[in-house]
């Protein structure tokens, strides 16, 4: 009984990086839920934290992708908030209709990101000077192009992407106790999530790769389970329903775990940033990897720009002012390392989830900018100790 409880101690230890996080989150809305008098985890808010936060969540993904790389992003709220002001000239002046602007703006962000690509990829300049130099470029070319006026009144269409919710009406309130597209998408979800794990598993231990105890591998499906479902009430609870950027956001995800888990691509970018030296003797193409790197967190920061543009109805020169601190924060405080070669694309949502319900808690309480910035900041050098801790912990252990 002793050895088997050691074992179990032993093994949550070494799992202490990944588990950290969501233990984070979890205590982290439990405490807000507790001192806003339940008022966080009704329907209507958390499905304004969603939709608040989803254009953070989406840098986050690619903000992950380029530190695992050992790079940095810097300029991914200028790029944003371009791509929301190109959309809106192309909308206003240009004739174009809500889909046409929407794939131009996508591939004005695909030629950002090249161009930030190329400087570091084939130049050899370090990212952090690049996208320095572009978060300046671009935020003046925003001012230019908007000539420091607002652009608003979008297309409906457009702005459903940032605000609006899935077949709204289908099932009214007045007559239904819950959004049952809500109800059926979640359960859908959650369906495959453990379907997923299960054959995940099973593959697993067909070659002997199996690493986990059984109870580990049960409760975290159990837990990745409720945690769906539970969202899925919540939702379908509110009046309004799912919000469309959530399965957006949802779909992103699934894609860009697959790539990074399951994909040649996905590998490289953990051994680039893992070892540069070790990968490039392997055959690993590093600036091919790079210069991809960035031209897809250039079309993730497009897909931002259109997303807040929408929701604001309102393309404006300060857009995405600080998109890229709270990206950057999100993926540390998701388990990314500042060296590079470790993260994951789950991690960096729940880190962005932790910031979204901090500001949320903390403006549910009144709390005032000042201390949310600081409040922040203190999360976020926390996390970066608990990862340093970690490792001098591995590397101890390792004597």
């Amino acid at each position: 009984m002793a050895s088997t409880v050691k074992d179990a101690a032993q093994f949550l230890t070494s799992r202490l990086r990944q588990i950290g996080i969501f233990l984070a989150l979890l205590v982290i809305v439990v405490l807000f839920q507790v001192l806003t008098g339940g008022r966080l985890l009704q329907a209507d808010n958390v499905s304004n934290i969603i939709v608040q936060n989803s254009y953070i969540l989406l840098l986050a993904i690619g903000m992950v992708m380029i530190i695992i790389a050992g790079h940095i992003d810097l300029s991914v709220g200028s790029v944003a908030a371009f791509v929301g002001a190109m959309s809106g000239v192309m909308i206003r002046d240009w004739g174009f209709n809500w889909w046409m602007a929407f794939a131009a703006s996508l591939l004005v962000g695909a030629l950002v990101g090249a161009w930030q690509g190329f400087w570091v990829a084939y130049v050899g300049i370090p990212a952090f000077i690049v996208t320095l130099a572009g978060m300046l470029i671009f935020r003046g070319l925003t001012q230019i192009t908007l000539e420091n006026a607002r652009i608003t009144g979008f297309p409906e269409e457009y702005r459903q992407l940032g605000g609006g919710f899935l077949f709204p009406g289908l099932f009214p309130a007045d007559t239904n106790i819950l959004d049952w597209t809500t109800v059926a998408l979640g359960v859908i979800s959650a369906i495959l999530l453990v379907v997923s794990m299960l054959r995940g598993r099973a593959t697993r231990a067909k070659l002997g790769l199996i690493d986990e105890p059984a109870g580990w591998f049960y409760t975290k499906v159990a837990f990745g389970t409720f945690i769906i479902l539970g969202l899925t009430y919540l939702l379908a609870s509110s009046r309004s329903g799912t919000p469309i950027v959530l399965v957006v956001l949802g779909l992103l995800v699934v894609l860009y775990s697959a790539v990074m888990n399951k994909t040649v691509f996905g590998r490289h970018i953990y051994a680039r940033g893992g070892n540069l030296q070790a990968a490039q003797l392997s055959g690993v193409n590093t600036k091919r990897i790079d210069f991809m790197l960035f031209v897809n967190m250039g079309v993730l920061a497009a897909l931002a720009g259109l997303i807040f543009t929408g929701r604001l109805n309102s393309a404006g020169p300060g857009a995405g002012n600080l998109f890229e601190l709270d990206a950057i924060a999100a993926a540390f405080i998701g388990g990314a390392a500042v060296t590079g070669g470790v993260g994951t694309v789950i991690g960096a949502i729940t880190g962005g989830l932790i910031v979204g319900v901090l500001n949320n808690g903390m403006s549910l309480l009144g709390v005032g900018t000042d201390f949310q910035q600081f409040i922040k900041g203190m999360v976020l050098l926390l996390a970066v100790a608990f990862d340093i801790f970690n490792k001098r912990r591995a590397g101890n252990a390792l004597k």
